[in-house]
């Protein structure tokens, strides 16, 4: 009722000027049957610094009953919501699943129906990579209305931190969004065609397997000194951006000391990046740390 009134036809009328229109529209909210309808916001929360969170992010945060949230949003946004919202969380970290990915669209159907206004949080932006078409179609199954709040991806906000380019006049021309992982855990087949055509190509949750990643490439043709550069836990106070040809890539696997998310990215456009500061995939953890 309260989001209605100030966000609204009344608000509208009362900021005109027009103070008898809007009690007269006022009263008439106030009388009206209550809307019980649940809804759903799949939300994007950005890279993690809660001032990349979009103002429509913040406002749907603020009118959710129900905060539904990801391993990788910090908690400085959960908080966000309204205080007296319930928060479930339903985190996904490699071999440690809170909740499976039917449980969470049952979630998100049981507590719309229930009436309750439920925000699903997730980390980046929900439409690439975050599953939300998998949860779009449950909830359209099920008759559950919904909205789609869109985020900071993280090959953007990398890109930003680190100061990269990820496209470059006469140099790269297109932008490819990849996972290091396919359905069965293999590692994507098309990459080289995609990073041969000019695209620089970012890859998500890739650190794992940064060496079948590079050898895939390499494979390809892709030049061995091809630029590329991961940033973990991008515009976040911890952020680290390691760099080097693609030859080296493959040490960021065999790196002990990262265990952030890590956002990866290759192709020519990055040789006009100020590196200076980065560190190389193959240093040794304890030289990092001095």
């Amino acid at each position: 009722f309260w989001a209605r009134l100030f966000d609204g036809p009344v608000a509208a009328r009362a900021l005109s000027g027009d103070l008898p229109g809007a009690r007269a529209l006022a009263m008439r909210e106030i009388a009206a049957e209550p809307d019980l309808s649940g809804f759903v916001w799949l939300v994007g929360a950005g890279p993690g610094s809660v001032d990349l969170l979009t103002l429509r992010a913040q406002r749907v945060l603020q009118e959710a009953d129900v905060i539904v949230h990801d391993a990788l949003v910090p908690s400085e946004v959960v908080a966000m919501g309204r205080r007296d919202a319930e928060r479930v969380f339903v985190g996904k970290r490699k071999g440690r699943h809170e909740a499976t990915q039917a449980e969470i669209e049952a979630l998100l159907v049981r507590e719309a129906k229930a009436g309750r206004r439920v925000v699903r949080l997730k980390s980046g932006d929900p439409m690439i990579f975050g599953r939300a078409g998998e949860e779009m179609a449950a909830l359209k199954a099920a008759g559950v209305a919904y909205e789609v709040v869109p985020g900071v991806t993280a090959a953007l906000a990398a890109a930003s931190s680190a100061r990269v380019p990820l496209t470059l006049r006469r140099v790269a021309s297109s932008l490819v969004f990849a996972t290091g992982h396919d359905l069965d855990g293999r590692t994507l087949p098309d990459w080289g065609r995609l990073a041969l055509s000019g695209a620089t190509v970012a890859v998500y949750m890739g650190r794992t397997v940064a060496g079948l990643v590079a050898a895939r490439l390499l494979e390809a043709g892709l030049a061995p000194d091809t630029p590329a550069i991961a940033v973990e836990n991008a515009e976040r106070a911890d952020e680290r951006v390691f760099a080097g040809p693609l030859r080296a890539l493959a040490g960021l696997a065999e790196r002990d000391d990262v265990d952030g998310p890590a956002l990866i990215l290759i192709g020519p456009s990055l040789a006009e990046a100020d590196l200076a500061d980065a560190i190389p995939f193959a240093e040794a953890a304890g030289a990092a740390a001095a």
